[in-house]
């Protein structure tokens, strides 16, 4: 078995032989750029893992792992523009750094790349994965639609909140988990529960996520903190305060929502910063992240293979949950 350290060591040295720039330099440097910086490369890690618990060849599903990876950059390229996010992993965004018609053509290429990294998979397998690579990249799209659809409401329930997350974030993470499975050898059942588990850690992900950004530690997190309080987006946190408070904290929430927050950013922060704290939302969000651990432990508890071979899927999964905050 291959710890999560070994496949991220083989992740990085597959990357490093990848020549990402080239002519025209303009379309390519954003994508080496973006991808030179790194992160956990948490979704390929999965698909690798996925298959290694039913076989000891992983090299079948590398061109896979690699995708899901570009993939993923991908939608972050084109998710930073839409939510005018200046850093990621601690760096310039791509349409800081260039501009934004670079960072829309360049996400565009990495998609067309992550298809043809996919389409290298052996022929006896790309016809399982294949589709379910289509169908998640699909319901990434209509997730982010869904996040950009809230900001223009002044309410959204915590299910259709929940449902946005499902598709934006863990369908990924899920579809990385069934599809490398499915190279391995997984039976559908199996297959299945992989993916089950996946759906529950990538809610439990995001999740944390939203909680980060409110109470997270600017140098781990990689990312602004308290951006989702400043454009207002519509966060677990921020659904459930205005569903729990008081008379006199929602009018001190709508107060905070209609202020812009170029103007005064740190006051607007701190103010609905407490205002979380005073209703209690930190607590709520970290028990519903509670709950899909467990029901993602769960799932994975029905996989055919032995708690040994699963003992490095459980731990990746424990290190996604408890993230510094």
């Amino acid at each position: 078995m291959y710890s999560s350290k070994d496949i991220q060591d083989i992740l990085n040295q597959k990357f490093s032989e990848v020549k990402w720039v080239c002519e025209p330099i303009g379309l390519y440097a954003p994508i080496s750029y973006v991808l030179s910086l790194g992160g956990k490369r948490v979704r390929p890690t999965l698909a690798l893992m996925a298959t290694n618990l039913f076989s000891d060849n992983i090299i079948d599903a590398l061109n896979l792992a690699i995708g899901v990876e570009v993939y993923h950059n991908f939608t972050l390229l084109h998710d930073d523009i839409m939510d005018k996010a200046p850093l990621r992993r601690n760096k310039p965004t791509v349409h800081i750094k260039w501009n934004e018609n670079t960072a829309i053509l360049s996400g565009d290429a990495m998609l067309i790349k992550a298809y043809e990294y996919v389409g290298k998979v052996s022929p006896e397998n790309l016809s399982k994965v294949l589709p379910i690579f289509s169908k998640t990249a699909l319901e990434v799209c209509e997730g982010q639609q869904m996040d950009m659809d809230f900001e223009d409401r002044t309410a959204v329930s915590e299910d259709e909140y929940l449902e946005m997350i499902r598709l934006k974030t863990a369908v990924l993470l899920a579809g990385s988990l069934k599809m490398g499975a499915l190279i391995g050898g997984a039976n559908e059942d199996d297959a299945k529960y992989l993916y089950d588990f996946g759906i529950n850690i990538g809610l439990a992900f995001q999740l944390m996520d939203d909680l980060l950004d409110v109470y997270g530690n600017p140098e781990s997190f990689g990312k602004q903190i308290g951006g989702d309080i400043l454009c207002n987006k519509k966060t677990y946190l921020l659904i459930n305060a205005i569903n729990e408070s008081d008379d006199s904290q929602k009018d001190a929430l709508d107060y905070w929502l209609q202020q812009d927050g170029a103007e005064n950013p740190h006051a607007k922060i701190q103010a609905v910063k407490e205002l979380y704290n005073q209703i209690g939302v930190k607590n709520l969000c970290e028990q519903k992240m509670e709950q899909y651990y467990e029901a993602a432990m769960n799932c994975l508890s029905k996989v055919s293979v032995s708690q040994e071979k699963k003992y490095n899927l459980t731990t990746l999964a424990q290190q996604l949950m408890y993230r510094e905050v």
